[in-house]
């Protein structure tokens, strides 16, 4: 069996079982050959935007023996992926804006999937954003510490709920969030109505998730640490990045106070 990292691990558990699998940016195609060495998919797509990447897939097929169910593609985003021809499709390890324009240029591809298993590197608070305005259910999350890193996976679904390819705020989507576990709005408490949900994931904060917990706890400690050496060191106006910071800091105590039950 492939020895995958804990981030590649968990984009593959998110993905689950599956007919066909599409890995967008596949590189060195780990993730469409842990799947389908591991039953969880009858074929996969590896497909990336340069040669070089599809060779390296091509090289690990081959070695596991598995050319006959996994196909290369040389692909911009999903251009090269027909609608309904994956149920899941998997995009990981790019930069939040990245992906928001895969999946907006391949937005009959991505809706007509089942599953999408999204990882994005940056920009995660916009990415959700756009999850939302775009239409789009977070089904399941997870987050995972590698390397000194933090990593969230997004599962997500196409439910038709959003409010368009504009950016969206909670204050003026007139509507609830499609966000929820088993795809449930989630729309109770107050957290829900978006900022919170949207910065830190609704799921992760739903099912008190440690590793976003111990996120928390790591960002109050620096971001405090920023805020006292920029008070003590200040040689012009700081107003604009000290409210910042304590709008940052605002937001995750009162996290970490949802997350701790209090």
């Amino acid at each position: 069996m492939i020895n995958l990292s804990k981030r590649l691990l968990s984009v593959a558990g998110l993905a689950g079982s599956c007919k066909t699998v599409a890995d967008v940016g596949t590189d060195h195609g780990y993730i469409p050959v842990h799947l389908v060495l591991s039953k969880k998919a009858e074929r996969a797509i590896a497909m990336d935007v340069n040669q070089g990447p599809l060779r390296r897939a091509k090289e690990h097929i081959l070695q596991y023996g598995l050319e006959k169910q996994i196909e290369t593609r040389l692909s911009d985003g999903c251009s090269e992926l027909r609608p309904g021809e994956a149920d899941v499709i998997v995009i990981a390890g790019m930069g939040g804006a990245l992906m928001q324009r895969i999946l907006a240029q391949g937005k009959e591809t991505a809706q007509s999937a089942g599953k999408l298993v999204l990882q994005p590197q940056s920009e995660v608070m916009a990415f959700r954003q756009f999850l939302a305005a775009g239409g789009y259910r977070i089904t399941a999350e997870d987050m995972v510490l590698e390397d000194g890193k933090y990593y969230p996976v997004i599962a997500a679904e196409y439910a038709g709920c959003g409010s368009g390819d504009s950016p969206v705020t909670w204050e003026n989507r007139g509507q609830e969030p499609c966000w929820g576990g088993n795809g449930m709005p989630l729309s109770k408490e107050p957290w829900q109505s978006g900022r919170l949900a949207c910065k830190f994931g609704p799921i992760l904060l739903e099912q008190h998730h440690p590793v976003l917990k111990q996120f928390l706890l790591r960002q109050q400690q620096q971001k405090q640490k920023v805020l006292g050496q920029l008070q003590e060191n200040a040689k012009q106006d700081i107003t604009g990045r000290r409210e910042e910071l304590l709008r940052d800091l605002d937001d995750i105590r009162e996290a970490l106070v949802l997350m701790d039950g209090r």
